[in-house]
């Protein structure tokens, strides 16, 4: 399962909006079992990671047992279900790190695979494949997108000097990593505001993998590089909604500090990652990483778990969760897209692409 696993994350810049899912097909062959078969998603369209799996194994599938990061569907999509693949290939034992949420699977997949006699364990390595699947299992559970806020600042906290400027706080490492995370997005997010100050690409360029479709909070100012980009206005929730009804999985956000703010206090980010600086504008004239009210008291300090923290060339990466209440997971569900694929409220977007 942990090479499925590996398997699922190196095909996570270009199989959304499906789920990056990884497969091994191990073929019987004694106690310590015969050889591997591989697999993993393609970009849509393509093959799911059990056909792949499959398609390598040949006749080996038989009487083989595939271990699979995620439930294999039982539905009609783009392409024929897996586990009619699974049956027809006379796989006897299956492996699953996790069930779909996906209303069209959610254990579907797996009662009927038992049903034709398939024995199936389900929970090998559930952690890490949650965390790996993290966007599309939020994505198919709210109908959001799974929202990434990444935020380059100094260590006191500043994103630009009281002129404005704020080109190149970090290093090129810190550079590059922010351009994997959009490589791993399907859209990025900024405010008009940092479009017309900055006038960035928002393109993939310092890391392998696409280029998200760019989306601006406002209007889009003639002639800015982010275009061909989306304008969008209006409430950030109805954004969000229509954003997920679009098949964007993940979206990153890259500020600047107003967008920021509201998104952070209307508790719609899921992921934080910070590029901090070994540098400090020491004052308090600089501009913060949020711009709005924060905290009114200690009680109410926001509070996150630590993730991760590590070098990044001269830099400090440090990656927050949210510590979500259950009222707040439960709000956050609510807004799950309808069974029917019937489009989210209207968030007034432009097409500008």
């Amino acid at each position: 399962m942990l090479r499925a696993l590996e398997l699922g994350a190196s095909v996570r810049d270009r199989a959304s909006p499906n789920p990056w899912v990884g497969c091994v097909i191990v073929a019987a062959g004694g106690s310590g079992g015969g050889p591997a078969f591989e697999g993993a998603s393609s970009p849509p369209g393509g093959p799911h990671a059990e056909a792949e799996a499959l398609r390598r194994a040949g006749a080996s599938a038989r009487g083989a047992t595939a271990y699979v990061t995620l439930e294999p569907c039982a539905h009609h999509g783009r392409t024929a279900p897996c586990v009619d693949a699974l049956l027809a290939a006379g796989v006897t034992r299956v492996v699953v790190a996790l069930v779909d949420p996906d209303p069209r699977v959610s254990g579907a997949g797996i009662d009927r695979l038992r049903e034709e006699g398939v024995e199936v364990s389900v929970g090998t390595c559930e952690e890490e494949a949650r965390e790996l699947l993290a966007p599309y299992l939020t994505h198919r559970r709210t109908g959001r997108p799974f929202v990434v806020l990444k935020l380059a600042a100094s260590l006191d906290g500043r994103i630009a000097a009281p002129d404005g400027s704020s080109a190149w706080i970090t290093g090129a490492e810190a550079r590059a990593d922010a351009h994997r995370l959009r490589a791993d997005s399907d859209s990025v997010l900024v405010g008009a505001g940092t479009v017309r100050c900055d006038d960035p690409r928002l393109t993939v360029r310092d890391a392998p993998g696409r280029s998200p479709r760019r989306v601006v909070l406002g209007a889009i100012p003639p002639g800015a590089r982010v275009e061909p980009a989306t304008s969008m206005c209006g409430d950030l929730g109805a954004v969000l909604d229509e954003l997920g009804a679009q098949d964007v999985v993940q979206l990153l956000v890259e500020g600047g500090a107003r967008v920021a703010h509201d998104f952070h206090a209307a508790g719609l980010v899921d992921k934080y990652v910070l590029h901090l600086a070994p540098a400090l504008f020491g004052g308090d004239d600089a501009l913060s990483m949020f711009a709005g009210p924060g905290a009114a008291t200690i009680r109410q300090l926001w509070r996150a778990r630590l993730v991760s923290a590590r070098a990044l060339g001269a830099d400090l990466r440090v990656e927050l969760a949210p510590v979500r209440t259950d009222a707040r997971a439960s709000e956050r569900t609510a807004h799950r897209r309808p069974d029917d694929g019937t489009a989210a409220p209207d968030a007034r977007a432009k097409g500008r692409s």
